[in-house]
């Protein structure tokens, strides 16, 4: 196993101390070895000034399980928040969430399964089911939101590359007092006909006088994949199209 670099230990003991210092533990989240990126990156979501994060990247760098692991750490800091995922109802471009039966949660029970994945990957089952039996953790699909106020609240918005613009807009304009957005997108798998808002939404916050407000954008690519090194392989190709 290699030896971690000085810089990367004590970038991890910097993230360490953040939780620390201000956690008021209600959950045990199993320890995790960042990559030195990684850690970029919660630090962001950790920073008190930090309204909404956009996170772009292709398939399996991470983007769901660092957004949902920053969202547990921060109520971990501060037990007033709650957990939010969003996500589209849109999963090919020829089936709706109304094709499927039942009632709307029932219909949003399949959109629900990376998080639920997630949650059980970072903790134990019995605090994952608490979580979301008391209601800490709760999902949404984007169409619900309108008119909402969210305060109090990490909005975690999943699969945005599914996201039309309008749909953003309404999601990003939701944001209330102590809220914190973090907003995660693919744009090579969009599934609404090259008709994303991701991209574009995202671009237009990636400048320094939206940094001073609180808006990042931040990036991972075919380097940052975790899943497989196959999988590296066919991003890295994919991205020369």
């Amino acid at each position: 196993m290699p030896r971690r670099k000085k810089a990367d230990i004590e970038d991890a003991q910097e993230i360490e101390q953040i939780i620390g210092s201000l956690s008021k533990t209600k959950i045990k989240l199993k320890k995790i070895d960042f990559t030195e990126k990684q850690q970029d990156l919660l630090k962001i979501i950790f920073d008190r000034n930090t309204k909404i994060v956009f996170i772009g990247g292709p398939a399996g760098t991470s983007k769901t399980f660092m957004a949902i692991y920053g969202a547990l750490q921060l109520f971990n800091m501060n037990n007033n928040y709650s957990i939010s995922y969003v996500r589209t109802i849109i999963e090919s471009a020829d089936r709706g969430m109304g094709a499927l039966p039942g009632t709307v949660d029932e219909k949003f029970c399949p959109f629900m399964m990376p998080l639920n994945d997630k949650l059980f990957e970072l903790m134990s089952a019995p605090d994952a089911k608490m979580m979301t039996e008391k209601g800490v953790v709760s999902a949404m699909p984007i169409n619900y939101l309108r008119g909402a106020s969210l305060n109090d609240q990490i909005v975690i918005a999943d699969e945005s590359q599914n996201f039309s613009v309008k749909e953003l807009v309404t999601l990003i304009t939701r944001i209330g007092e102590n809220t914190k957005m973090i907003i995660c997108g693919d744009p090579m798998q969009s599934d609404i006909n090259g008709k994303t808002g991701f991209t574009s939404v995202k671009k237009i916050f990636d400048d320094e006088s939206s940094k001073k407000q609180g808006i990042h954008t931040f990036d991972f690519d075919h380097r940052d994949i975790k899943r497989s090194e196959i999988l590296k392989y066919i991003v890295k190709k994919l991205e020369e199209l």
